[in-house]
């Protein structure tokens, strides 16, 4: 049953609920929380300005009306759709507590372009700055191998780095990673970041370690773990090494494993697993290669394409 209307500090509390399952039931990082939490206030305010008092009296209309003021305001359709994403999970929230019947949300697109999928490499791109590294010297192969498992399992870069030796079974093939708010996830990788780590393994690690002992996969100097400054530092030489110009970050290569897992047709829910993601829609954002993919396909073989 409908519970009853609740005045507008009712909603702050509600909103409060929610922060708080967030962190407690969900482990949700601080940077995360933050954002939500500005979000949502950013939301109360509109709510307040317009007299809105009621939770059930946001329905579908304020929800549009919201985005078309956030809009008016400037923000970018990026940031528009992040607010829409904020508003989707507290408003599942207050479905799952029985508090609403209907999500108010529920029909709205987020924006396309604030969904545009930045900086994928093609396949080809990839594997030149794979094999721009001279793996025939210690850090090369090192380089190598870094590449290779952030590509094949999708990490980002923090979780790349914080790999330790523990955490990469070769013989079954996957690597272990902690993302945001912690959450373990298991990944598998294939035969190239496979071989590739057991030969840095071999021989590379060993002399990059300098008689040191250390529990990180990837190290640096005399045993010290690889730093995010530094792997970007490699990514932007062998970048240029393999002749490419566009502008791209260590994120891009979780990006491109993203799109070509889609395009290889992968499901959806698979690949929200192998990322970490908490929420589906935020996998969603890769969806539009894939489907750019089936056009051209049915483009190219349909006989009326």
């Amino acid at each position: 049953m409908m519970k009853k209307p609740m005045p507008a500090e009712a909603i702050d509390g509600l909103i409060d609920t929610y922060i708080n399952y967030l962190v407690v039931e969900k482990g949700l990082s601080d940077a995360t929380i933050e954002s939500y939490s500005s979000d949502l206030k950013q939301y109360t305010a509109f709510l307040n300005q317009y007299t809105i008092n009621h939770i059930e009296a946001s329905d579908t209309t304020v929800i549009l009306k919201y985005l078309i003021i956030l809009r008016d305001e400037g923000l970018s359709t990026r940031s528009r759709a992040r607010h829409l994403v904020t508003l989707r999970g507290f408003y599942k929230f207050l479905i799952q507590e029985k508090i609403l019947k209907k999500d108010p949300t529920d029909i709205v697109d987020l924006p396309k372009i604030g969904m545009k999928l930045p900086d994928v490499l093609s396949v080809e791109e990839i594997e030149s700055i794979i094999n721009a590294p001279d793996v025939l010297k210690p850090k090369g192969l090192r380089d190598a191998a870094m590449f290779e498992l952030l590509y094949a399992a999708g990490l980002r870069v923090s979780e790349l780095i914080s790999v330790k030796l523990q955490d990469v079974n070769l013989e079954v093939g996957f690597v272990r990673t902690f993302g945001k708010g912690s959450k373990e996830r298991i990944v598998p990788i294939g035969s190239h970041a496979r071989e590739k780590l057991r030969d840095y393994l071999a021989t590379a690690r060993t002399a990059l370690m300098k008689n040191q002992t250390g529990k990180f996969l990837f190290v640096a100097h005399a045993g010290k773990p690889m730093t995010r400054q530094g792997f970007w530092k490699l990514l932007k030489k062998y970048a240029l090494m393999a002749g490419i110009t566009k502008s791209i970050t260590p994120h891009s290569f979780r990006h491109s494993f993203a799109s070509h897992m889609l395009e290889g047709g992968a499901d959806l829910r698979a690949v929200q697993m192998m990322l970490g993601h908490v929420d589906i829609s935020t996998t969603q954002i890769y969806t539009h290669v894939a489907k750019d993919h089936l056009k051209r396909l049915h483009e190219q073989y349909h006989p009326r394409g």
